[in-house]
C-alpha cells in the first residue's frame, strides 16, 4: 500500500495572474503558502482485476475508459496502466470547493502515489507540471498553475509564470519571527458556501483572451500588489501586508459579479470592525474561506465565531507532496 499526501494552500498575493490567458502575454507573479491541511491518496493492488475507486463516490470498472472521475482516468492513462488491477482511495482534511486548491492537491498526491506504486521517481516541479498538464491541457479546466505547484513544492513560495509556460519557484525570504506572526495572526474562517472555481475563472479567462482592458488592468494591479506583498513580508511589515490584502480584495471583487455576495460582504465588514487589518476570500471567490490578517486576533475570533463562522487553525507546510508510507 502507498499513502501519499499533498498540502492545501492559501494565496498571499498576486492571485489570478497564474492563468495562461494572462501570463502568456504579460507574465504572472504570486505568493502562495502550503498549510498543514492535506489531501490523502492511497494506492494498492487488490486481489482481483479491475479498477476500484473510493472518493465521494464508489466506482468499480474494468477499463480505464470507463472511469468516471476525470483526473483519475487521465492519470491512469498517462501512467500507462494496460491491464489495471488497482484500488485508489482519497480522503481530505477539508472538503473540495472551499478555495484552498484541493483539486491541485488531489492531482499531485495521486500522481505521487501512482509513481511510487510503479517504482518510479518524479521531481517536485515535474510533478507540478504533469498535474497542470492533466487538469489544464487534457481536461480543459480554465484554471491556473499555482495550486499544483504549491502542493508539489510546499513552503511559502513566490512563483513567476513566464510567457513560454515555464514556472520559476523561489522561497519567500522571511524571518522566523515574521513566519510565526503570520501563523498566529492569519486567521481562516469557513463561510459555509462551497463552489466550483471553474465558473468564476472561466469569466476571467474569456475576458483576458478578449484583451478586455478592465480585466487586464485589474490583473496588472493585482500582480503589482503581489510584488508589494512580497516586499512587505520580507521586511517583516505584516501590518502593511494586511492593508495590501484589503486592497487586493477590493480589486478582486471587480473581476466578476460572482466573486462575493451580500453575506460575505457583511462578514468582511464585521471582521474589519473587530480586529482585522484586512482580508479576502481565498481562491477564485464566491465562497470557501475568508482569511484575515488580525491586529487583535482574540476580538476577531470572538466576532466571527459569534456570527456562526467556523475557524480552521493552521500552520505552514514545508514538505509539499510526499509519500507517507510505501509497503
Amino acid at each position: 500500500m502507498i499513502i501519499a499526501r499533498s498540502p492545501l494552500r492559501i494565496t498571499l498575493g498576486g492571485g489570478g495572474t497564474d492563468l495562461a490567458s494572462y501570463y502568456e502575454d504579460h507574465e504572472g507573479f504570486l505568493i502562495a503558502a502550503a498549510i498543514d491541511k492535506y489531501v490523502y491518496v492511497t494506492v494498492m493492488r487488490p486481489f482481483t482485476e479491475g479498477i476500484y475507486l473510493k472518493y465521494s463516490q464508489l466506482e468499480h470498472v474494468e477499463k480505464i475508459a470507463d472511469v468516471h472521475h476525470p483526473i483519475i482516468r487521465e492519470s491512469l492513462n498517462i501512467m500507462g496502466f494496460r491491464t489495471p488491477q488497482v484500488e485508489i482511495t482519497t480522503l481530505a482534511d477539508i472538503p473540495a470547493g472551499t478555495g484552498l486548491g484541493s483539486s491541485g492537491s488531489f492531482t499531485t498526491a495521486l500522481l505521487k502515489a501512482l509513481y511510487t506504486h510503479r517504482k518510479r521517481h518524479i521531481h517536485q516541479e515535474e510533478l507540478a507540471e504533469l498535474a497542470c498538464h492533466i487538469e489544464i491541457d487534457r481536461l480543459g479546466e480554465p484554471i491556473g498553475k499555482q495550486d499544483q505547484y504549491i502542493a508539489a513544492v510546499g513552503g511559502l513560495t513566490c512563483f513567476t509564470f513566464h510567457k513560454d509556460g515555464k514556472v520559476t519557484a523561489t522561497p519567500l525570504k522571511i524571518s522566523m519571527e515574521t513566519m510565526f506572526d503570520l501563523e498566529d495572526n492569519l486567521l481562516l474562517f469557513f463561510t459555509g458556501f462551497s463552489r466550483s472555481a471553474s465558473g468564476i475563472l472561466k469569466d476571467q479567462k474569456v475576458k483576458s483572451q478578449q484583451n478586455d482592458a478592465d480585466m487586464i488592468a485589474n490583473l496588472h494591479y493585482v500582480k503589482d500588489l503581489g510584488h508589494k506583498s512580497k516586499a512587505a513580508l520580507e521586511e517583516g511589515d505584516t501590518k502593511l501586508f494586511g492593508e495590501l490584502m484589503h486592497e487586493h480584495w477590493e480589486h478582486k471583487k471587480r473581476r466578476s459579479g460572482g466573486m462575493s455576495n451580500p453575506k460575505i460582504d457583511e462578514w468582511y465588514q464585521l471582521a474589519v470592525n473587530n480586529g482585522a487589518i484586512g482580508g479576502k476570500l481565498v481562491g477564485a471567490g464566491g465562497g470557501g474561506f475568508l482569511m484575515f490578517m488580525a491586529k487583535d486576533r482574540t476580538q476577531l475570533r470572538k466576532a466571527m465565531t459569534s456570527a456562526g463562522l467556523e475557524e480552521v487553525r493552521f500552520k505552514f507546510d514545508f514538505e509539499g507532496a510526499k509519500v507517507m508510507m510505501s509497503s
